[in-house]
């Protein structure tokens, strides 16, 4: 990665991790999310065993859209976004750059932070292993498809109700595909393989479709 741009990746995970910023909202709303579960669904271990890793999941999805509204949001506002439009580097390579930073500072946390909220739900070794392959794998489609809602959203102050109402609906993929290879990996009948590599698949297309649409939004909300 050339100067600019990992100059870029610093500026980014710095104002993700200082406080307040995106990656402490998310891991304190995953941590919200799986330790009031149980005591809406009781005291039933068994049951929370069961539907745990689709819990984590879910508290996932939603962790990683937190702070996704203001990924361009402060480049359009300081007019930096206007000037690298200008200048003809590449916008691709500007999405992916900020998409590796907040995933890295949002979405990884959220995985590293599976051992221990796995507790709360139940979870044996196998399990909480499945999570949190499944959620390693699934975490960087869902930060590329939230890119895209981001930069179709840049020109609106709060655009974070819309960025949701176009995004979650395209994020349900990742969601079934992750549940169902973690289901897989515990219980079967079908093996894990099978729906962990369409998982894999769905990251690598996100990967590739993700930072092109973000970058053409971009440049559309810039002229």
């Amino acid at each position: 990665m050339s100067g600019p741009w990992s100059a870029l990746f610093l500026r980014e995970a710095r104002l993700s991790v200082r406080v307040g910023g995106g990656a402490m909202m998310s891991v304190l709303f995953f941590l919200i999310v799986i330790t009031v579960i149980p005591f809406g669904v009781g005291p039933d271990m068994k049951l929370l065993a069961r539907i745990g890793p689709a819990i984590l999941w879910i508290g996932g999805l939603l962790a990683t859209l937190l702070g996704l509204d203001r990924l361009f949001q402060g480049d359009r506002e300081d007019g930096s976004l206007d000037l690298l439009v200008i200048s003809g580097r590449s916008l691709e390579l500007m999405v992916l750059v900020k998409v590796a930073a907040h995933w890295i500072t949002t979405g990884l946390p959220l995985v590293i932070a599976i051992p221990v909220l796995s507790l709360f739900l139940n979870l044996e070794p196998l399990a909480m292993g499945a999570v949190m392959a499944t959620l390693f794998v699934g975490t960087p489609a869902l930060t590329l498809i939230g890119a895209i809602g981001a930069a179709l959203t840049v020109s609106l102050r709060r655009g974070g109700l819309l960025l949701a109402v176009l995004i979650l609906p395209i994020t349900i993929p990742v969601l079934i595909f992750g549940v169902s290879a973690t289901q897989a990996a515990i219980a079967g009948p079908t093996p894990f393989l099978p729906p962990f590599t369409i998982l894999c698949a769905l990251t690598l297309i996100s990967l590739v479709v993700g930072p092109v649409a973000s970058a053409a939004a971009l440049r559309f909300a810039a002229d």
